[in-house]
């Protein structure tokens, strides 16, 4: 059966009952509105990284007996600038229980001042002493503030769970990802809020402050400025109803499109939630994006119905002609965005595929609701006599600068743009080599600086002498390894290399603080901060070093290396990875394994290396994608080349921009080059799908562009501006990430639609070269 006659055959089940259709998909969409008022914020810590990626294996095999880094982390500080008073201890007790008790947190794995592991251990003439550095008497009094003082400076955890200045101490916990008492996943969002109110709310007044940085944490503040994005939403469909208005002058012509879209955003959140799906804050973007290339299609189908209207058909059959017209050039448009959104399926990062599946999931939605109900209420439309009259006679100024505009398709102009475009070109490439896999700024890159969850990380990064962006190398060895000479030196080798790594800010291991141990073995005496040379000794340092330091495990057989950086900038982490690999393969033996990496950095490091790794192949799967379905639509390769230069172009210069705005390829942003791509390549098929049929019987090519531009060239105008339009209000979000995907978006809306009206027709001056233009 050929296209024309499965077009037909639509056309003639769908207009011959016009009535059930619009029921069929008035009880659909009830339905599954129902089920979208049910979907819900879903944002778990193992979605965020690559599962599979070596890094993340390691992560997951060690998590039982380290920890995860799905960590939280509390500082507690006093307003005075010292921690040794009775308010403050009283108040950072109760923070300790407090956070003790909340659901979701692993309890053996809390620790502060306040937890019996926390110990010091001093030198005495009798030998050694120590205890826990709170002890169970404590009273905070004068006297036993000063002896907790003590203990702390005893204890060397200075910097680490006390500020350098004694101004905050700090409180760290391990989160679960199911909860032991419900088995139920860690609800991300719940938890970070119950932090909130249950931490910071409860225990912050003028003398005691509070500072909360961790996954979870940073997962709720963009939860909580996402919900900022229902009012973009509202923002956006008033704008495009006033836009869509403005191009149909028709209150009926505007609904119709908006509500057509609106369906389809209903449709995919109520799909989304049958399939058991919620929506991720870093995805909640994409209903807006559906509702706009909705939007964009809805505009095609009035315009195409308003001129067959104008050309005298009435409603029904002009409908009828529309659908016809553009079903073929509409769907493959649609095809492609959806085929484009599914090829980020590739990418090994859980937030990511199921943006695709969401993506891919509203873009084929809009199939149906925009070129196929559209239509159908389109038919029942009454166009006004002022209505038809406009379109028969258009302003003349239209008419002749659309006749301007086909120059371009002209050998003297075209020659001008292709130049441009090259120049253009040839710059973004050499700017988009300077792209930047990861984040390029500190902090939360998802928030603004100045959000409270950025100004808390700054102040915990200021104020410990410990990072809060680390990483941890497991060195795996036989079984008691810490008690062999050979293992524990190559260890401590490892670990002075890397401490001379340039952003790496310090470093700790077993071997490390065996060698603390051991000096204080021998009268506290420097000189004996080496690592003993016989097992016994080896052992009697090693053996005070508890498990629940994270220093090693329960048979010694897994020792980590915890390295803090002086930030998670994308440079600091590719550098100090490298180094980490080739300094671990040089010590490494048969037995003895540098593997990377846990912690949160390891967790970045992972993930940058899958979006580097999933770049390429990307654009390969979306483009080659457009390319197949641009093939089989326009049965032309040269149509082909002419729509898919231009958009590639623009996705080249979209990457300079990133460098030139300091924006980082991550797990946020990567996805934009293929949505950008996907919603891209509509402008260039709805042109070329005009201009082919027309070129095929002889006519020139200019007239042939002319033409098109009559037909669709306010439509593809207006649709780039509404769209730019509606994401460039982005810019006020409370979320940073946000901001960068308007921006980013804004401009590959705008640049991809001039790439259709000026440089496609530039390069079909080149291919159609026996269509003589007449000047």
């Amino acid at each position: 059966m050929s296209l024309n006659s499965i077009v037909t055959r639509c056309e003639q089940v769908l207009f011959r009952h016009r009535l059930a259709v619009i029921l069929l998909f008035a009880l659909a969409t009830l339905v599954l509105l129902f089920k979208a008022s049910q979907i819900k914020l879903d944002a778990a810590f193992t979605k965020n990284i690559p599962l599979q990626h070596s890094y993340m294996q390691t992560y997951m095999k060690h998590a039982k007996d380290f920890g995860g880094a799905n960590n939280i982390l509390v500082s507690v500080c006093d307003s005075s600038g010292s921690i040794f008073n009775e308010h403050f201890f009283t108040t950072f007790k109760k923070v300790h229980d407090q956070l003790y008790y909340l659901p979701g947190v692993d309890r053996s794995l809390v620790k502060s001042l306040f937890s019996p592991s926390t110990r010091f251990v001093e030198v005495v003439e009798d030998g050694f002493a120590g205890g826990p550095v709170i002890p169970a008497e404590f009273a905070p009094t004068e006297r036993g503030l000063a002896e907790v003082k003590a203990n702390i400076e005893k204890a060397g955890i200075v910097g680490r769970m006390v500020a350098d200045d004694f101004s905050c101490a700090m409180i760290t916990a391990q989160l679960l990802e199911v909860d032991p008492d419900t088995q139920q996943k860690l609800d991300t969002i719940a938890f970070a809020s119950e932090l909130e109110q249950q931490v910071r709310g409860q225990y912050q007044d003028d003398k005691t402050s509070i500072h909360i940085i961790g996954f979870a944490k940073m997962v709720g503040d963009v939860a909580d400025g996402a919900k900022g994005v229902l009012l973009f939403f509202a923002v956006a469909i008033a704008i495009t109803s006033v836009m869509v208005y403005l191009f149909s002058s028709s209150v009926m012509l505007t609904l119709l499109p908006i509500s057509c879209s609106l369906i389809a955003v209903i449709w995919q959140m109520g799909l989304l939630s049958t399939a058991g799906f919620g929506i991720d804050p870093m995805s909640i973007l994409v209903p807006f994006l559906v509702f706009a290339i909705g939007v964009s299609h809805g505009v095609q189908m009035i315009n195409a119905t308003g001129k067959f209207v104008a050309a005298g058909m009435d409603a029904k059959a002009a409908a009828q002609a529309s659908f016809r017209k553009l079903l073929v050039p509409g769907g493959v448009a649609l095809l492609s965005d959806t085929v484009g959104f599914l090829t980020l399926l590739i990418i090994d990062i859980g937030v990511i595929r199921e943006l695709a599946i969401a993506a891919s999931l509203g873009v084929g939605v809009i199939i149906l609701t925009n070129l196929f109900l559209l239509p159908v209420l389109m038919s029942y439309v009454k166009f006004s006599d002022r209505y038809q009259q406009k379109i028969r006679q258009p302003h003349p100024g239209i008419d002749q600068f659309w006749h301007r505009m086909s120059a371009c398709a002209t050998p003297k102009y075209a020659a001008v743009i292709l130049a441009v475009t090259a120049a253009l070109f040839a710059y973004g490439w050499q700017q988009s080599a300077q792209l930047k896999i990861g984040d390029l700024h500190a902090g939360a890159p998802a928030l603004h600086e100045d959000s409270v969850y950025n100004q808390d990380t700054f102040l915990i990064t200021d104020r410990y002498a410990i990072s809060v962006d680390y990483i941890n190398v497991m060195v795996e060895a036989p079984a008691n390894g810490c008690t062999f000479h050979d293992v524990m030196a190559r260890i401590d080798q490892f670990q002075w290399q890397m401490e001379n790594v340039p952003g790496v800010q310090s470093a700790v291991s077993l071997a490390s603080v065996s060698k603390v141990i051991n000096g204080a073995y021998n009268e506290g005496n420097m000189k004996w901060r080496v690592l003993p040379r016989t097992t016994e000794s080896l052992v009697q340092a090693s053996s005070r070093v508890e498990t629940s330091t994270g220093l090693l495990n329960t048979d010694c057989s897994v020792m980590p290396v915890m390295l803090f950086l002086q930030d998670h900038k994308a440079e600091t982490i590719e550098k100090v990875v490298a180094e980490a690999k080739r300094v671990g393969a040089e010590l490494e033996t048969d037995t003895l394994k540098f593997k990377l990496a846990s912690g949160p950095v390891g967790v970045m490091a992972a993930t940058n290396e899958a979006v580097s790794a999933a770049q390429t192949p990307m654009m390969w799967w979306v483009y080659g994608a457009v390319v197949l379905l641009c093939l089989l639509s326009f049965r032309s390769i040269r149509a082909t080349v002419a729509v898919i230069i231009p958009l590639y172009v623009v996705s080249v210069l979209a990457t300079a921009l990133m460098t030139h705005l300091q924006i980082g390829l991550t797990v946020s942003t990567l996805p934009v080059i293929a949505l950008g791509v996907g919603i891209g390549v509509d402008y260039g098929i709805y042109i070329l799908s005009n201009m082919t049929q027309l070129l095929r019987n002889g006519t020139s090519l200019r007239q042939a562009y002319f033409t098109a531009l009559k037909e669709t060239g306010s439509a593809v105008l207006f649709t780039g501006l509404t769209l730019a339009i509606g994401v460039s209000t982005w810019v006020f979000s409370a979320l940073k990430f946000q901001v960068d995907m308007g921006i980013l978006l804004t401009f590959m809306f705008l640049v991809n639609m001039l790439g259709a009206v000026l440089v496609l027709p530039a390069i079909a001056a080149l291919f159609w070269r026996k269509n003589k233009t007449a000047d």
